[in-house]
């Protein structure tokens, strides 16, 4: 889809449809009444007889409305003035585009990024109507022989700001949106391709791939290579899997050379059947989403390449399958970890933070600013904090607030948990420095302050996002997150954000 910044009158647009705001109850928005004044009061002839009350959501096409150059007009609910935040300019935003797409307008110039959003710039505004747009009409359909067919796609959206002095500001939104959206939309793509496409080696291909296309350093790590180094931990987790491991890393150098990197870790399991230790039957086919974590930060550093953003960037995945089979690791079995710790393996489902402990060892070569892991780690940060808000641990307060704030600017919020020292005693073994388990209790919890023990050497965060990652159901996929909040983090640690 293309997009386009503009600076003008709505009654004055050349264009397929000119979309407006009506708050609840039957208040038009500035851009409706210019029309509305055009039109010879047309519009709130309309609103006053019910036809439009505002209300959140809904949404009234008009054609051939007088004293326009616009093709239609189509009216969007924004609900109560009062409450119109950011949830609700996003829904409104996308109520737009759905109608417009769904309605056969090739085009359209929307004056909804004019409206006012509490505490929020113009830029603000543009960027999020991108990512929303993109959001909206993402299909994932390449492996149906029979397209859904869409009798005119929606091409072309022009956002328009309210004065000429926001026009390079709002430019340049929409130039981050674009990347933004291009990140999440390669982590949906990965994350929805089937575990039998999708394999570590895929993953490994596709690193090469934003390597070769955006000038960024890649390398790939075999299970011998891995050995050597001692990621028994890593390695453990493969030994029942046909499909090779692979330790996936990605420099992107757009920094000073002298400058510390930014290092994202993201799980990588391609299909996670939960070894030994078996998942139960039901939904099982969505644990092709345990790889989304590796899908986010791989989407977040062709973003950065994309933004050319002034920072070090660098990206390590581990990638592996998890299954069962004679050679797979049992219950029971210990292992030793790149870092010379002892892991006495109590649950073979609990395997992404076995992987992760090595990567994370592994990241320390780098000498990096921050560290920041993203894994769909738990079951039980679903439980605490459903499907809204990821589950954010850190060792440093002051990162920690950093991701939550990026979180809230890039309406992907994450929410920070508790990484007490009280917690580890869950974590003792008899046999081994730990367990990779803890028990019933805090599951989230005693997961990241298993991870905690590898990440003492540098500033470290983790991102548990098991309830984020995906959707079930009838609108069952990948949702792309934390791809947002992390584009956020790093555009603001470039001073590339407002």
């Amino acid at each position: 889809m293309e997009f386009s910044i503009k600076s003008g009158n709505p009654e004055k647009q050349r264009s397929a449809c000119v979309v407006v705001g009506v708050f609840e109850p039957r208040k038009l928005t500035l851009a409706a009444e210019l029309i509305d004044n055009a039109a010879r009061s047309h519009l709130s002839d309309i609103v006053r007889r019910g036809d439009m009350e505002g209300k959140a959501g809904s949404t009234l096409l008009l054609h051939n409305v007088p004293g326009t150059l616009c093709d239609r007009v189509l009216l969007v609910g924004l609900g109560k003035e009062k409450e119109f935040g950011d949830r609700e300019y996003c829904d409104a935003i996308r109520s737009a585009v759905r109608t417009l797409d769904e309605t056969g307008s090739f085009d359209g110039t929307v004056f909804l990024t004019e409206t006012s959003v509490r505490k929020r710039s113009a830029a603000w505004r543009v960027r999020q109507a991108v990512l929303v747009a993109r959001q909206t009409v993402y299909r994932f359909d390449q492996f149906k022989s029979k397209k859904d067919k869409v009798r005119r796609p929606l091409r072309k959206l022009t956002f328009v700001v309210d004065r000429r002095n926001e026009l390079a500001a709002a430019e340049e939104a929409l130039n981050q949106g674009q990347a933004i959206a291009e990140g999440v939309s390669l982590a949906k793509n990965l994350a929805n391709l089937p575990g039998n496409v999708c394999t570590p080696s895929h993953l490994a291909e596709t690193a090469q791939h934003l390597a070769t296309e955006h000038k960024i350093e890649c390398q790939i790590l075999e299970a011998d290579e891995m050995a050597a180094l001692g990621m028994h931990s890593l390695l453990s987790v493969a030994k029942g899997s046909h499909q090779s491991p692979k330790l996936i890393v990605l420099q992107y150098k757009g920094g000073k050379s002298d400058e510390k990197p930014v290092v994202l870790v993201g799980k990588g399991v391609t299909f996670d059947s939960g070894g030994i230790s078996l998942k139960p039957a039901p939904e099982m086919d969505e644990m092709k989403y345990d790889m989304c974590g590796a899908a986010s930060v791989l989407g977040a550093i062709k973003a950065t390449a994309l933004m050319k953003l002034p920072i070090n960037l660098t990206v390590i995945v581990p990638s592996t399958e998890n299954m069962p089979g004679g050679a797979a690791t049992r219950p029971g079995d210990i292992v030793t970890s790149m870092s010379g710790q002892s892991i006495e393996i109590l649950n073979t489902d609990a395997e992404g933070r076995l992987i992760l402990c090595d990567a994370l060892t592994y990241a320390a070569r780098f000498d990096p600013e921050t560290v920041i892991d993203v894994a769909t780690l738990t079951g039980a940060c679903v439980i605490a904090l459903g499907h809204v808000a990821t589950g954010l641990f850190a060792n440093s307060d002051t990162l920690a607030r950093e991701l939550e704030h990026a979180g809230d600017e890039a309406h992907d919020r994450a929410w920070q948990m508790p990484l007490w020292d009280d917690y580890q005693e869950l974590l003792k073994s008899p046999f081994a420095d730990m367990a990779n388990i803890g028990g019933r209790s805090a599951g989230s919890i005693t997961a990241a302050c298993f991870l905690a023990r590898f990440t003492k050497k540098y500033v470290w965060a983790h991102l548990d996002i098991a309830g984020t990652a995906w959707k079930s159901g009838s609108d069952k996929g990948a949702t792309g997150r934390p791809v947002p909040l992390l584009m956020h983090y790093l555009m603001k640690r470039a001073g590339k954000l407002t």
